[in-house]
């Protein structure tokens, strides 16, 4: 699939569907736990397409989580029936940590479940690209050490981050490219972690990371999505474009309103419509308000396109996911009353 031309189509205005990062809802249509799903490849691609055939979105997105990474590394995760898996103990403390470090071979651990997953996926959805879910560097380097101890480290030991840095980017390099030898269209690239940091720290030990992963996989078939939430995100929109990546995606945090001016016209903006506040825990009124609010506040900017502030949580009423599809319609069809 030629990206720059699905890329081209959504900034000229050819495409109006919302691009939510919507995978672990799928449990509930599926009928399974979110434990039988982030260890199954076959339920996850099969959940892809449930929602592929549900909701007319730009692209189907793999699942966003976040700690499969860091789990490789060696890192504990907690894994439950209804929630997204979370890393619970860190491995590095020490630079003879950092040290030690080993960098595991791509298809380790659950890795080998999302890259199957995907693979799956792409047998099933032929009408729009397929994205993987993938952490960012800073954001991994965080798992493995702890985001407490690394905001410290970054100040009092930078080597040490730096060495974690650099084992965690040629991973993420090496699954990157995993994902495109697969066939994916693209990652989006979740960089939570780096809306702590200042501009000035982002340069520092963000930013040229995700550069590198980046310049190493993306290419006219293959787009890199930028992600990050942090609210200070409007002061590091340099240091963001030092990334190169093609579009950018940001949380419910961030002022959305002002992002798309802030950006080159040619860059992809989306975002960011609270996953927890609007998807989990609103109605489909408040829903219809909330993209009519959205969409209304960016409606002058062609390199807008609406998502969710970031991964939708597995217990969401679809009846809310469905009002976001249906009023984005309503409101390009025009019906703003409806919408």
């Amino acid at each position: 699939m030629d990206m720059q031309a699905w890329q081209k189509a959504v900034l000229e205005g050819g495409m109006h569907r919302p691009m939510p990062v919507l995978s672990f809802p799928a449990t509930q249509l599926l009928g399974i736990t979110v434990r039988d799903f982030v260890f199954d490849g076959e339920a996850q691609a099969q959940g892809m397409a449930a929602i592929a055939r549900r909701c007319r979105a730009a692209a189907a997105v793999s699942a966003m989580d976040l700690s499969v990474e860091a789990e490789c590394f060696g890192a504990q995760v907690h894994v439950t029936d209804d929630e997204v898996p979370t890393v619970v103990a860190p491995v590095v403390a020490e630079p003879e940590d950092a040290e030690r470090l080993a960098v595991p071979t791509v298809g380790a651990g659950r890795t080998g479940v999302y890259l199957d997953a995907v693979s799956r996926a792409l047998e099933l959805i032929l009408d729009r690209p397929v994205f993987a879910g993938m952490i960012g560097p800073f954001s991994l380097a965080g798992r493995l050490m702890d985001m407490t101890e690394i905001m410290v480290h970054c100040y009092e030991s930078p080597e040490m981050v730096h060495l974690v840095l650099e084992k965690a980017t040629d991973f993420l390099i090496a699954y990157a490219r995993a994902y495109r030898d697969r066939g994916a269209h693209g990652i989006v690239m979740a960089e939570p972690a780096s809306g702590l940091l200042s501009p000035d720290l982002c340069a520092e030990f963000s930013s040229p990371y995700v550069r590198r992963i980046v310049d190493a996989v993306q290419d006219d078939t293959f787009l890199v999505i930028y992600h990050n939430c942090g609210p200070a995100v409007a002061r590091m929109v340099p240091e963001i474009l030092e990334t190169g990546a093609a579009a950018h995606h940001f949380g419910n945090a961030v002022p959305i309103k002002q992002m798309p001016a802030l950006m080159p016209e040619a860059k992809l903006v989306m975002g960011n419509v609270d996953p927890v506040g609007a998807f989990r825990n609103g109605t489909p009124e408040s829903m219809r308000q909330t993209v009519t609010a959205v969409l209304t506040e960016n409606a002058g900017h062609k390199n807008f396109l609406l998502s969710s502030g970031c991964d939708i949580p597995p217990a969401t009423p679809w009846e809310n996911i469905d009002a976001f599809f249906a009023s984005a319609e309503a409101f390009y069809d025009g019906d703003t009353k409806q919408a």
